[in-house]
């Protein structure tokens, strides 16, 4: 309902909801969102706004993701604030779900949003702790329910959903039929962006540095790609264990052949690296919010760093060609790496932001010198 340029909406808070971590954990809160039962990784989010891009970033498909800052949704939801087709979470997590959405731009609240796509959310519950429980025992599956709230029926069944280990996601939220993202104003680049997850402001950002994108599915073949003729080809982020994607690294390892400049970033980045011929692990947590401090090594300075991944390139597996050029200062993990010898880089977290600061938007213009350089 709207009334005097708020929506306003009353949700049902005598309805109860159950949240039950596989180490038998238990919170209980209030339903909001669509009512029913979801599974997924328990993960959290440090960003203070942006939910509505979280919601949307295939990068969470698997996950149910809790937000720390302890309001969400008081500004509402509209459809330009997506950053894909639809959300991917399998959960939403927060301390207060707002009853009203106060801005101009907003087309419904939180709530009615969750309902029309059918994701459960909890609220009312002790997100500090849960988050405080997450840091020191390690990211692990979990269910929100509405339906059965019997905590030793939900645990028996949460033991038996899939863990994230090994778990190859990419091919579930990639496209199914390849299309092209145009260049703002006069066209000066074309970029082949393989679609691991990919997120819309990633396609703006080279839109708006001249780029028309091709965006093709995840499993495309390399002799495609390259009969496509791209100045550049982008890895985008994406969900899953990036060690499942064996048949991906094969393709994109043929394509370092070309010696056509490439920039990956996330899920991209971690197939780089074993492209490269290093390795990859879990991280106990993970790094996901708007305010992560990168150290970029060529130039010294810190950038203040979006992040939304569970799993890190290992750097003793890296081979001599292969430089570390960027490092998580939290954890010391490796952040960017770029090859000695070919025309290829990538970061392990967001420069694309959406949501989050805009410190690292200089990759997308070093992989148009890149490309420009590779032209001339």
């Amino acid at each position: 309902m709207l009334i005097r340029g708020y929506f306003f909406e009353t949700m049902n808070l005598s309805k109860t909801a159950i949240l039950v971590l596989e180490d038998g954990r238990t919170f209980r809160g209030k339903a909001f969102g669509a009512e029913g039962e979801t599974y997924g990784e328990m993960v959290f989010n440090t960003s203070m706004t942006g939910y509505q891009e979280i919601l949307t970033d295939p990068s969470y498909a698997g996950q149910i993701i809790c937000m720390t800052y302890p309001l969400i949704g008081n500004y509402g939801v509209n459809e330009e604030d997506v950053e894909s087709r639809r959300p991917w979470v399998e959960g939403f997590v927060v301390k207060e779900a707002s009853r009203i959405s106060s801005n101009w731009r907003a087309e419904e609240t939180l709530d009615s949003y969750l309902k029309r796509h059918k994701i459960v959310g909890i609220e009312q519950i002790d997100t500090r702790a849960l988050v405080r429980h997450i840091r020191d025992k390690g990211a692990m599956r979990a269910v929100i329910s509405t339906t059965d709230l019997d905590e030793k029926s939900l645990l028996a069944k949460v033991k038996e959903s899939p863990e994230m280990n090994n778990r190859e996601l990419a091919s579930a939220v990639t496209i199914e039929k390849n299309y092209d993202y145009p260049a703002e104003a006069e066209e000066k680049y074309h970029v082949v962006a393989f679609d691991f997850g990919i997120k819309t402001n990633s396609l703006r950002e080279f839109a708006k540095f001249g780029c028309k994108v091709t965006v093709v599915t995840a499993e495309t073949p390399a002799s495609e790609v390259l009969a496509m003729k791209p100045d550049g080809i982008f890895l985008s982020n994406g969900p899953g264990d990036p060690a499942s994607m064996k048949s991906v690294v094969a393709e994109i390892n043929k394509l370092t052949e070309s010696n056509v400049p490439m920039f990956g970033i996330c899920l991209g980045h971690q197939i780089l690296g074993q492209v490269f011929g290093g390795t990859t692990y879990k991280l106990k947590f993970g790094h996901r919010g708007g305010n992560q401090p990168i150290k970029n090594l060529e130039t010294g300075k810190v950038e203040i760093t979006a992040h939304n991944h569970g799993f890190a390139v290992e750097a003793k597996s890296l081979p001599a060609d292969v430089e570390v050029t960027h490092i998580n200062l939290n954890d010391k993990t490796v952040a960017g790496l770029k090859h000695k010898k070919l025309p290829i880089f990538s970061v392990q977290y967001h420069p694309e932001s959406a949501p989050g600061p805009h410190d690292s938007e200089y990759l997308f213009e070093n992989f148009i010198k890149l490309m420009e350089k590779s032209k001339n």
